[in-house]
Parts: C-alpha cells; structure tokens; sequence
C-alpha cells in the first residue's frame, strides 16, 4: 500500500511560488522570460532560509542553463537560420507559388502541408514568420482575403511542431523531464527517452486533422475580414499608394507579332506616349531582367511586366496588340517583397548628380533603378523623365531590388530614404547547409544524443561559411532559452519536493476511482489550460512531473502520461496567446473572437486526434 504524503513546509513553499508563476504569466504582469529569472532567483534564496529544507541543491539552481533541452533549442534555431540563409527555404515557398492554383481548397492544403514539414525542424514561429509574406503575395494573387489564409497556416506551423522531437521547445525539453523524474522512481518504473521520430505518426495525424478540417469547414469558420485584405501590403506600400498614388499591381504580357513596337527600345516605346505603363521586367531569350536597361530592345514574344492600374494596362495592350497574360510567373520576385519593392531616393545639396540629364544617367544600367515619379517641391512629375534634370532636393520614387537600394545607401550622391532591410542570401551554400542538417539529423538517429548532434549541425553551418559566428548569435531568441533554462529548476523543486507527488495524490482522491483513460483526458486538459495562460514551457515543466506521479499512483505508463503533457502544450489555439498566433493577429486583421470560433473546433479536434493516436502509438 502507498504511504500517503503529508503538506509539509517544503511543498506548501514551493505551491507558493508555483501559485506566484502562475499569475505572473497569466496577468502578464512581467515579462515571461523576466518572470522566469525571478522566479529561479526566489526558489534559491529559499535554500537559504534557516530551519527549512532546501528545495533544490545549489548545483541543480542554474543546471537549466547546462541543460541538453537548452543546447538543443539553441541549435534548432542556429540550423534553422542557416537554411533560411541559403534560400532553400525561399525557393520551397516560391514552389507553392507555382502550384498553387487560385482555389482555396488547393491552396490552403499546399501552404500548410509545407509549412507543418518545415516547423517539425525548425522553431514553428520561424516557419510561421517565413511564409507570411509568401501567403500575403498568394493572397494578392488569386484575391482570396489574407485572412482566410493566415490562420490555416499558422495552425499547421504549431500542429507541424508535434512531427519530431525538436519541433518544438517542449518536446525538446521532455527527454531531460524523463531523466529528471526517473530520479525519483524504482528502477522497474524509470522511462526510456524517446527518439527523433517516436511522436512523427502522433503529429502527422494532427497534421492531417488541420488540413482536413481547413479544407471542408474553413468556408464556415475562416473569417473573411476587408480589414485583412488593405493589409496584403505593407505600411510602406500604403504610404506610396496615398502619396503618389501608386498601387504596385503587376501585370504580365507578351508582345505579339502584329505589335508596333516590336525593333523598338524601352525608351523609344515610352517616350512614343504618354500613358506607356511602368515596364519593371523584361523576359527575353530566357533571360529575366529586373529592371530592364532603357536600351533594351522589344522583339516578338518578350515579356514585360507592366506596373500601374490593371484596367489602364489592358486598354494600352489592346491598342497595341499585347497579349495579356495570366499569373506573372516569370516576374513573381517583383512582387515579393522580400526581394524588392518601392523606395525614395532624395538629391542631397552637394550631390555631383545635380543639373544631369536622367537620360545621361542611365538609372536602370548604373543604379538598378525604376523611376516611377519625381517629386519636386509641390509638384509630382509623371510620364517621359529622360530630358528631366536633377536639383537639389528632388525625391525620386523608384522600384528596385533590396540589393541595389543597399548598394545606394553607400553613395554620396543620394540618400535612400526608405529603410532598406536586404539580407544577402548565400545561395552557393546550399549544399553545405543541407548536408548539414542532415548530419545532425543522422548522428541523433544513431547515438541518441540530442543537443551534442544539433550542435555539430549548427557549428558545421558555421565553419562550412553558411553562418557567421554573430549571425547564429542573432538567430537565437535569448527570450526563450533564459525562459527555459529558468524554468527547468522550478520543475526539479516541484519533482524533487514532493509537491508533485502531494497534488496526483490529491487529484486521484478528489475524482475517485476512474479509468486510466479519463485521467489522461484530465491531465491533456489541464496542459491545454495552462498553456492558454502561460507560456508551453512553464506549462511542460509544471505539469510533466504531476502527470508522472499520476501515472505511477494508477500503475500506468509515465511515458504515456508524459507526453500527453508535451503534446497538450501545442493545443494552443482558442485566444492568441501563442507566438505564431500573436504574429498573425496583425497581418490577417483578426479578432479575439475569430480565434474563438476557427479555434475552438481545432482544440476539441486536437484533444480527440492527440489522445486517440497516443493510446494507438504508445
């Protein structure tokens, strides 16, 4: 028979500062990760109080800070940075692009499916952060609202997390919770770690779950906002659409052979009239060119990509016989604006470009540059600039590449207005980044050994050049780690007190003698409450040695238990409380209330999948 436990100092010290974490997260009343360092400084400045038992050991206070789940979630985010530096992730995202369609039931299975993959390696508010301009260009695309789309794709990104064991910061710290609480257990009831793909059919079945639910109930439960769709641009496109008037649209044709201009340079076909569109790109002889060079000629089949008002386009196509096609295709990094986008450039007093002939410039050729308008005083100049001398004070409106404007940034002769954030992909290290990612992957397979195999990967990414050293600094959230790391003692006090093993034994005498199965639905539901109003962190390290004690007092499967907690953690979808969640509420306009809806399904939805397939796994 199991002796029963009695409240002592000890525990009812530790439910204390337990019951403190709690509110604090709950009300926000600190900063989580602040929270979380107070919170760590509090349990030991217990171990000094005179006549009380300490709580935790000296060295186990700042282990959080040594611990595998620390060193793991740190490498996670150096690997996933260095494939976001290559581009490889970039070019899966232009994938969807191209395959996508214009429906929403195609749509919305691609981007999510694809967005789940990536976040089972990488930190899924990465992912999320990663493909929200890649949903904000489908969107403006195929005119389906942003808002409809979004939310697919952020749910995926934190289902994608449950696929692998370092899809997300709780399962990474899991293992390290088992070996913990395995300190506590006789040696016939201590759990195994779990390996890289032991929760990969639990996750794929979630996945699946989302889409599926997307795709026949989205119509009833998505919002379509006409909030979110004035947000398919960013604040700086708004402010150039309500000052000069330029919307940006993009549009592809193909020059036919009964057109005028063919023979014909850019310039001459712009100066021919006035109301010429803006012509950003050029295809031709498989050749893309962005911007063009005015000298460039016009032959049969060249494709140009017109910027101006759609309606305007069509009717200058058909008085000169330009085809109009379909999606810009060929011109779709135009329009991302992760590659480039509408800036201003100013003529400073002083600047040797005063009193020259734009013509004799050659913006395009030597900048880089599309002129759209000049702003001179009061006045806007539109239309024919190659005779327009430059003065001082002139504001150039242009289209051109993050990388040309960078360039510009260190010229004397003008000052970029704009704020210019261009990242120099390292598209020649693709193969260095993946191989490894995969090496990594491989050597956790074989030995078993988490933070020592993803650090290997990260400081390979570093060494091989994919990386600098500061740039993996800067890829790391040191909100998250000091969090983690933090919290990782007050889950060792709560464990080690006997406070965990107090309150099973408690809730077992509170509901009574009930099948193992319904306990687990009560600790499933209680994760998913606690990471509503705390962080998934604080919720797997609170509540993974509760479900423990639980376990053994039932004689069921700890493990079992365990990862019901880790898995709960990511039923996180009723208010916006999680990281990808709050990304999102912005972009795609949306309101507490329309996570409610399109959230409360999925959470019921995730608790009936989640603890179906972990009775069936495990």
């Amino acid at each position: 028979m199991v002796q029963e436990l009695s409240l002592s100092i000890e525990m009812l010290l530790v439910m204390g500062l337990l019951t403190l974490t709690v509110i604090l997260f709950a009300f926000e009343l600190l900063r989580v990760d602040v929270a979380a360092i107070c919170m760590m400084v509090l349990l030991g400045l217990t171990t000094l109080l005179p006549g009380i038992e300490p709580v935790i050991s000296s060295n186990e206070l700042f282990s959080g800070f040594s611990s595998n789940a620390v060193i793991s979630v740190i490498a996670v985010m150096i690997i996933g940075a260095g494939l976001d530096k290559t581009g490889l992730m970039g070019q899966l995202a232009n994938l969807i692009l191209q395959k996508g369609g214009k429906t929403e039931q195609r749509i919305i299975p691609l981007i999510s499916c694809t967005v789940a993959l990536i976040s089972s390696f990488m930190q899924n508010i990465g992912a999320a952060a990663l493909f929200l301009p890649v949903v904000s260009r489908i969107s403006a695309r195929t005119q389906i609202p942003i808002s409809r789309l979004l939310m697919p794709m952020g749910f995926c990104a934190i289902l994608g997390g449950t696929v692998t064991m370092i899809g997300s910061s709780p399962l990474i710290l899991l293992n390290d919770l088992l070996i913990s609480s395995n300190k506590m257990l006789p040696e016939s009831q201590q759990m195994d770690t779990f390996g890289l793909f032991s929760v990969t059919p639990i996750g794929l079945a979630l996945v699946v779950a989302g889409v599926v639910y997307f795709v026949l109930a989205g119509r009833f439960v998505l919002p379509a906002n006409s909030a979110s769709t004035s947000n398919r641009t960013s604040r700086a496109a708004d402010y150039f659409e309500n000052l000069y008037g330029l919307k940006g649209e993009l549009v592809e044709i193909r020059v036919t052979d009964d057109s005028p201009q063919v023979g014909m340079s850019i310039h001459q076909v712009e100066d021919s009239t006035a109301n010429t569109p803006v012509m950003l790109a050029l295809y031709s002889g498989d050749v893309v060119k962005i911007p063009p060079d005015r000298d460039e000629l016009i032959w049969l089949n060249t494709h140009l990509g017109l910027m101006g008002d759609r309606q305007k386009i069509e009717q200058y196509c058909a008085e000169n016989h330009w085809e109009v096609l379909g999606e810009p295709d060929r011109f779709a990094d135009v329009l991302n604006a992760q590659h480039g986008g509408i800036a201003e450039i100013v003529i400073p007093p002083g600047s040797s470009l005063i009193g020259q002939r734009i013509g004799d410039i050659k913006p395009r050729r030597n900048f880089g540059t599309n002129i759209l308008q000049i702003y001179r005083t009061e006045n806007i100049i539109r239309g024919n600039f190659r005779n327009q001398q430059l003065q001082a004070g002139d504001t150039l409106v242009v289209h051109a590449s993050w990388k040309d404007l960078k360039a510009l940034t260190r010229n004397r002769d003008v000052v970029v207005a704009t704020d210019v954030k261009y990242e120099d992909l390292r598209t020649n290290k693709v193969k260095e980044a993946a191989f490894f990612f995969a090496l990594g992957l491989l050597m956790f397979l074989i030995t078993d050994s988490l933070s020592i195999s993803l650090l290997t990967g990260a400081m390979g990414m570093v060494l091989s050049g994919v990386l600098t050293m500061d740039e993996a600094y800067a890829a790391v959230s040191w909100q998250t780690v000091f969090l983690l790391a933090s919290l990782i003692p007050m889950g060792i006090a709560v464990d080690q007190s006997g406070t965990a093993a107090w309150i099973a034994q408690e809730i077992l005498a509170l509901v009574g003698e009930v099948p193992n199965w319904v306990l687990q639905i009560v600790i499933a539901l209680l994760a998913t409450f606690f990471t509503l109003v705390m962080s998934n962190i604080g919720a797997t390290v609170l509540l993974v040695p509760l479900a423990v004690n639980i376990a053994v007092a039932v004689n069921a499967d700890p493990a079992l238990f365990a990862m019901t907690v880790a898995i709960s953690t990511s039923n996180s979808f009723l208010i916006p409380t999680h990281q990808v969640n709050a990304l999102l509420m912005g972009p795609g306009g949306y309101q507490v209330a329309d996570f409610m809806r399109a959230g409360g399904v999925m959470t019921l939805l995730f608790l009936v999948v989640s603890l179906l397939m972990l009775n069936l796994v495990m």
